[in-house]
């Protein structure tokens, strides 16, 4: 890894200081840009998003997919996980902590909204960050692709029954247009891009002229993660300024969480005796949250300055630092499992 890549922790914690900064000092600013979206999806995080994206949708060879059948045992741990364990335990620590330990920490008439928001989290396994964290820790790209694909084929029949069988509500409106775009956003068009940049470049010189191409872009994919994180950060900067303790308290079972379903999905790897450029993802992925979905369905369903939305950014908050330690483990661990 290169020195920015090491370093990749304090410049996430510069970046979250800078969006906080920047939120109070020109909230006009972030005004402006959060109101630059479509069905809820704002424009200019899914371009940066797809900054992140589309360099490792290059590295992705379409002709190696079909051995993905012979190693089904990681796409299983993936979707149990995803849909029929992280939901579940989410909604239980959110009603055992907002419902019950922190009661009396709390305003009793924002409670619901605390929990509908970790539970759209929950519910919202990672679709694009993944990406970011399967190549720092040298994952497969064709196995986390598969299984992301999946999940999102899951995901638009699953999120709806799911969420509203959590909260007790059979009416509940899913943004679908929301779903539908950030799926093509944030997976089809870098995809489309990426295969095509990748014929081109190994009609011109092989897999070498690939490998050149993607380290001369690899900076911009870490890039586009800071400055999501700095107008992520931006976009609620007074209101996490404004309440610490809050903020504090809706991280515990978000935290508590992402450990958890992590040690649960690395330690089942390894049972299994996975390679590792498999167990890594499919523990991360299942530890991420798709939260530009989850920030969305919350603003959609509770509004912009509802408890269920401030619950969503806060997940954004700790994901980062979070998944970068379960990152940096993971690289620790790696002779742990099979080549």
């Amino acid at each position: 890894m290169s020195l920015f890549e090491r370093w990749l922790t304090l410049w996430v914690a510069l970046c979250i200081l800078a969006g906080l900064v920047l939120g109070n000092l020109v909230p006009g600013l972030f005004a402006a840009l959060a109101e630059l979206e479509y069905a809820s999806v704002n424009l200019v995080v899914a371009v940066l998003i797809w900054t992140m994206v589309y360099p490792m949708m290059i590295a992705i060879d379409f002709g190696s997919l079909k051995d993905v059948g012979r190693r089904p045992r990681g796409l299983v741990i993936t979707l149990v996980i995803d849909w029929l364990i992280k939901p579940f335990t989410m909604a239980a620590l959110a009603v055992l902590f907002f419902d019950h330990l922190f009661a009396g920490l709390i305003d009793r008439a924002k409670t619901p909204e605390y929990i509908a928001g970790l539970i759209l989290l929950g519910a919202a396994p990672c679709t694009a960050m993944v990406f970011v964290w399967s190549q720092l820790t040298r994952g497969d790209p064709n196995y986390t692709l598969v299984q992301v694909s999946v999940n999102d084929l899951i995901m638009v029949v699953a999120f709806a029954p799911i969420v509203a069988f959590l909260l007790g509500v059979t009416d509940i409106t899913v943004p679908w247009e929301t779903l539908i775009l950030s799926v093509v956003l944030y997976i089809v068009i870098p995809l489309i891009a990426g295969a095509l940049t990748r014929r081109a470049l190994m009609a011109r010189g092989g897999e070498a002229a690939v490998a050149e191409f993607t380290a001369r872009i690899k900076p911009a994919s870490v890039l586009g993660l800071l400055l999501t994180v700095v107008l992520l950060f931006g976009f609620q900067g007074q209101v996490i300024l404004a309440q610490p303790l809050l903020i504090a308290l809706i991280a515990v079972p978000i935290i508590i969480q992402s450990y958890g379903i992590f040690a649960l999905g690395y330690a089942w790897a390894f049972v299994w005796k996975l390679p590792h450029n498999v167990a890594a993802p499919c523990a991360l992925i299942g530890t991420s949250n798709f939260f530009e979905l989850a920030v969305a369905a919350a603003i959609g369903l509770f509004g912009l300055n509802s408890g269920a939305a401030l619950a969503t950014v806060v997940g954004v908050l700790v994901e980062v630092p979070v998944m970068l330690s379960l990152v940096a483990f993971a690289n620790r661990t790696r002779n742990r499992f099979p080549a």
